[in-house]
């Protein structure tokens, strides 16, 4: 087998030497890290950074610069995701997770039909399909 520029250095061969054990280690420590983390943190974590880029795509940042970042199909699209996951998640995360994570849901959802031009029809917006409507 010849050595070609995509297969120089490539794990497996003999120019990359012991760096694989370096990733391989990272590799197995990751994964233990990841193994150490409850399904409830994962949850949650993923739901909060969904909430995050929701609120700054409906306009809610605090910086004025930041409001320019308003994007209601960007927004609409994460918040789906996020009422998806709350509530596909919520009897295995328990009530105390759950309704704080449905408080913001419904806080976004509100603040997009406050953001946007032409609102939806009640039960329409981001997210109702899975909470009900907000309104």
């Amino acid at each position: 087998m010849s050595t070609t520029p995509e297969t120089a250095g490539a794990a497996g061969t003999p120019e990359h030497g012991d760096a694989d054990a370096g990733v391989d280690s990272g590799v197995d420590s990751a994964t233990r890290d990841i193994a150490d983390v409850a399904a409830v943190e994962v949850i949650t974590t993923a739901a909060v950074h969904l909430m995050s880029a929701a609120a700054v795509k409906c306009g809610l940042a605090e910086d004025a610069e930041e409001r320019e970042h308003l994007d209601l199909d960007e927004a609409r699209k994460l918040i789906n995701a996020l009422a998806a996951l709350v509530t596909a998640a919520a009897p295995d995360i328990g009530n105390q997770h759950a309704r704080s994570l449905r408080d913001g849901l419904r806080s976004l959802q509100l603040a997009f039909r406050e953001a946007s031009v032409i609102p939806d029809a009640p039960g329409e917006g981001p997210g109702e399909k899975y909470t009900g409507s907000v309104v």
